[in-house]
């Protein structure tokens, strides 16, 4: 029962978007295919990274690690929620760019913010969690996962796996194109 884990393991599925969306790039000349893909990838984004996993962040992990150290909460925890607004802003920018059909800048804003989620998830992997690994007891590593179970169950497993299946989808569509 261990939450980090939960928490690395979205990590993992988020990277592999990040590649997809990275791939994007070599159906650029398919326009039509390329903006429903992005579509598809902002789709994702939108509810797996950010509903799903930063939704479990912002409403559980950010304010116990706060809780229990408050020097985190102007630190590394305010960079954090800051980088989360800063995405959900990226990903407005690629929506109307593909929406208005430029597709060359929404690659570029779609490449910038796959670069600074991936540093993001970086930082997290790298700091963030093995900072929370130090904070909590056993105990309330317990209780986190389980108030991270009950967050997947409010928002719904169900959708959570077809998402993951979705994104495969989405990468063997870009995979046969390209």
């Amino acid at each position: 029962m261990d939450p980090i884990k939960i928490l690395f393991d979205e990590h993992d599925i988020i990277l592999d978007a990040i590649q997809t969306a990275k791939n994007l790039r070599k159906i650029i000349h398919k326009q039509e295919t390329y903006a429903q893909q992005v579509f598809a990838l902002i789709s994702f984004f939108r509810a797996y990274a950010d509903k799903y996993h930063h939704y479990k962040e912002e409403e559980v992990l950010f304010p116990e690690m706060a809780k229990a150290n408050e020097m985190l909460e102007s630190g590394v925890i305010q960079e954090m929620l800051e980088n989360h607004e800063d995405f959900r802003e990226l990903i407005r920018e690629i929506e109307m760019l593909t929406k208005n059909l430029l597709l060359d800048e929404a690659q570029e804003k779609l490449e910038q913010y796959v670069e600074a989620l991936t540093d993001h998830i970086a930082v997290e992997n790298d700091e963030v969690f093995e900072i929370a690994k130090t904070l909590f007891s056993e105990k309330e590593m317990e209780k986190l996962y389980f108030r991270f179970k009950d967050l997947d169950a409010e928002l719904g497993d169900k959708r959570k796996t077809e998402l993951t299946q979705q994104l495969l989808l989405i990468k063997k569509s870009i995979e046969m194109l390209g």
